[in-house]
């Protein structure tokens, strides 16, 4: 296991060098992390990874669920924007786990500006993103599990789209030393993205210099086709303390993306007789002109009835001049 992931980095290395390319990938809403319990951790969950948030962190780990559970989640995002998700996961004995999970981002209204109106000419339009995806893990062995998810993917601004397909692949591998658990996931390995629509329609001459030609031939603008966040994940996580009353978990996560430099989560959670949990981490270590940085996050836990457990989660991050962001999630797991 540990040369496969030794591997996975030596050929992600080759492939990007170290090179910087912030900015260059299309659906960068796609690397919005899921989950105020994930973030109240920093991020660093990928090895952790036991929950329907899962399906984004590291798909692998919704394999070893024991129980259905549907999440709801949303986040007020940056700049007066919001980021919602929702997932279901259902084990199927001795066939493995299926789940269903939607990501929206939402830009609300814009006011249109043009060269002659610079502050606005009074018509709105709208902007947003989305994706579905359909998972499946499985735990092959007592330690060792390994998940898939396939996403359609859609952007869209005004009269213009772009759409996409991507797939995620996850494992989870739990070790024999204090049952300190492995994780690695690849997030949107899939097709470029390229913007189309009426927007782009536009009326061209062909040839000005020829008299009595048709001016007004219609013509679409050529736009550039676009990878999607690729990701590369790797971390560990150990639980220091593991009673019926305490658990006190510490994990590390390395992120290597295409598009921006590679970076460091780390975070802890402490859960008191399952009932509270307190979480805090710090992330993006080691990205360039990062803003993100320390995290928090609570989460308090209750019996509905004698098979429903309803979980809610809060997480806060500073996100330095972009001020902060808010997670809140409400889980059901019956």
């Amino acid at each position: 296991m540990r040369k496969f992931i030794f591997g996975l980095i030596i050929i992600a290395t080759v492939l990007y060098g170290g090179v910087t390319k912030v900015g260059t990938t299309a659906a960068s809403f796609l690397t919005i992390p899921v989950g105020p319990r994930a973030l109240g951790m920093g991020g660093a969950f990928v090895s952790v990874a036991d929950d329907a948030t899962a399906m984004f962190w590291n798909v692998a780990g919704i394999g070893r669920l024991k129980k259905n559970e549907i999440v709801l989640v949303h986040t007020n995002w940056l700049l007066d924007t919001y980021f919602e998700y929702a997932g279901v996961v259902i084990p199927v004995p001795n066939y493995g786990t299926l789940g269903v999970n939607f990501t929206h981002m939402n830009l609300g209204e814009m006011e249109q500006t043009t060269e002659q109106d610079p502050d606005g000419n009074g018509l709105k339009f709208s902007c947003g993103s989305f994706a579905i995806g359909l998972s499946y893990a499985r735990a092959l062995t007592d330690r060792f599990a390994i998940g898939f998810n396939a996403k359609y993917i859609q952007e869209s601004i005004m009269n213009c789209g772009a759409t996409g397909f991507a797939i995620d692949v996850g494992t989870l591998f739990r070790t024999q030393f204090k049952d300190a658990r492995l994780g690695m996931s690849i997030s949107n390995f899939g097709t470029k993205m390229q913007i189309m629509g009426n927007d782009l329609l536009v009326q061209h001459d062909i040839d000005p210099g020829l008299a009595g030609n048709n001016p007004y031939v219609n013509a679409f603008l050529a736009t550039g086709r676009f990878d999607l966040p690729l990701i590369l994940r790797v971390g560990m996580s150990i639980d220091l303390i593991n009673t019926p009353q305490n658990r006190l978990t510490l994990s590390c996560d390395a992120l290597h993306p295409n598009d921006n430099t590679e970076s460091v989560n780390i975070g802890t959670e402490y859960v008191f007789n399952n009932l509270l949990s307190l979480r805090a981490g710090y992330k993006a270590m080691y990205k360039v002109d990062s803003e993100e940085g320390f995290t928090l996050g609570a989460g308090l836990f209750t019996n509905i009835g004698k098979v429903v457990r309803l979980k809610v989660d809060y997480a806060y991050e500073l996100f330095g001049r972009l001020n902060n962001v808010q997670k809140l999630a409400i889980a059901l797991e019956f």
